[in-house]
């Protein structure tokens, strides 16, 4: 993983102004990735899948289609982040970047080559 900021689930979910609990949800729906990280291996999620929508902040809509994409091809939630956060040479620069200029279409494509 890179040294992208991470955030713990109650941080998170600060961030977005909601219950931890509604970050876990979020977490089993898909919506989110996880990894445990740090000395007390707590759950951590980037801080870069929030972003600034028109109610303020929320997760990025593309995010979840993506993370299906990349559990499909049988990525676990470490593995997509590993992805989603390193340097993708086609894209040049990491996926998660790519996500959140809007180029979704390019970085499933990407992803998809993956199988």
């Amino acid at each position: 993983m890179t040294d992208a900021a991470w955030l713990t689930v109650p941080d998170f979910a600060d961030r977005l102004g909601i219950t931890p609990s509604a970050v876990r949800e979020m977490l089993r729906e898909g919506h989110l990735f996880a990894v445990r990280r740090g000395e007390r291996q707590t759950l951590q999620i980037p801080a870069d899948v929030i972003v600034e929508g028109d109610a303020g902040p929320e997760v990025l809509a593309t995010l979840r289609g993506t993370l299906t994409l990349l559990h499909d091809v049988g990525m676990d939630d470490a593995e997509c982040g590993d992805w989603l956060l390193a340097e993708e040479e086609e894209l040049g620069m990491s996926p998660l970047e790519a996500l959140r200029q809007g180029r979704r279409a390019h970085v499933r494509r990407v992803a998809q080559s993956l199988l």
